[in-house]
């Protein structure tokens, strides 16, 4: 088992914050109601209302496929960077509504990529079949081949619908092994082996980020995406139509976020940054409508960087975004 050999529980000292109150929930942060355990060793009972009210977060010390690709090396350390900002989190939601933290895959030193993507999809396979809805924290966007596996297997090989926020298709080819930017021609390559249906949809896509052969790559492979440049407010309803439309199509999504989608002045600690992305106002609004679609099987943010960042400021944004995921599917949005 590769778990065995990547896993890493999440210490105390991880889940730090701001004490108001400790014994009135409503004063309550996230780092006073989270609970910490370990994946090989405790069974988690739910609480009642199923995925929707119970959420765990998996961490993952990898930035091996940036580095393969060519980026900056650094999100290796976003896990913990992410976990910082979300301890000060309030609670807003009721107190039926649990998070966890089932710990971290650890894929440094002269760990192999392939067998840390393999403890990923274990772990994220076990957290399913815990009843917890899983939020992986990356590390590098080779995090989505590990999670994507882990939720296809709980469904018994079937193939989750991925919707992918990113300035890159991840498309590239991998002669040489996989990286950060080759995790969904791998899956696509998975499906054509297996016969099966390759459902792709990115939402940010770049054009000066992406070779003229990913577009045709793309093509050939009937991916569908919106570029950045095309997402704006005036024409938010002709998106949100778009992307029912691939959600009607896939009984299950899988839903992954790169941190490069956003513009770097907002989120400036990213593998690879873009000044033309997308504000996060106009992110949450489509996040939070394929939230509401009650599809989602499972979630994760990727290319974190705090070695890039300015005041937390992507880490904060990561957060956010997670903050979000967990009161829309909750229920505790307003």
């Amino acid at each position: 088992m590769y778990l065995e050999k990547y896993y890493q529980p999440t210490p105390k000292k991880d889940w730090q914050g701001r004490i108001d109150d400790t014994e009135n929930y409503r004063a309550f942060r996230w780092h006073q109601w989270v609970n910490i355990f370990h994946l090989l060793e405790e069974e988690i009972k739910p609480a009642p209302g199923g995925r929707e009210k119970n959420f765990c977060f998996l961490g993952f010390f990898c930035d091996k496929g940036v580095q393969k690709n060519k980026g900056r090396a650094g999100a290796a350390k976003g896990p913990l960077s992410i976990r910082e900002e979300m301890g000060n989190l309030p609670c807003s939601f009721g107190e039926e509504v649990k998070i966890y933290d089932a710990g971290n895959i650890n894929c440094s030193g002269e760990a192999s990529l392939e067998e840390g993507q393999k403890a990923l999809e274990e772990a994220v396979t076990k957290i399913l079949k815990l009843g917890l809805f899983p939020i992986v924290l990356g590390g590098g966007h080779e995090i989505a081949l590990g999670d994507y596996r882990g939720i296809k297997k709980f469904l018994g090989n079937k193939n989750p619908g991925i919707i992918n926020f990113d300035a890159h298709f991840d498309l590239r080819p991998y002669p040489e092994g996989g990286n950060s930017g080759t995790m969904f021609l791998q899956i696509a390559d998975q499906c054509r082996e297996e016969g099966s249906q390759f459902s792709y949809l990115g939402l940010g896509i770049q054009k000066y980020g992406n070779t003229v052969s990913l577009f045709d790559k793309a093509h050939d492979l009937g991916a569908e995406y919106i570029l950045a440049r095309d997402i704006k407010e005036y024409n938010l309803v002709d998106i949100l139509e778009k992307i029912d439309s691939f959600i009607k199509r896939n009984p299950y999504i899988y839903l992954t976020v790169c941190a490069d989608v956003f513009s770097s002045a907002f989120a400036p600690g990213v593998s690879s940054s873009h000044p033309l992305g997308l504000e996060p106002e106009i992110f949450l609004r489509l996040f939070k409508h394929i939230l509401r679609s009650e599809k989602i099987l499972g979630f994760d943010i990727a290319e974190v960087s705090p070695r890039f960042d300015l005041d937390q400021s992507t880490a904060q944004l990561a957060a956010i975004t997670i903050f979000a995921a967990v009161n829309v599917l909750s229920g505790y949005d307003d």
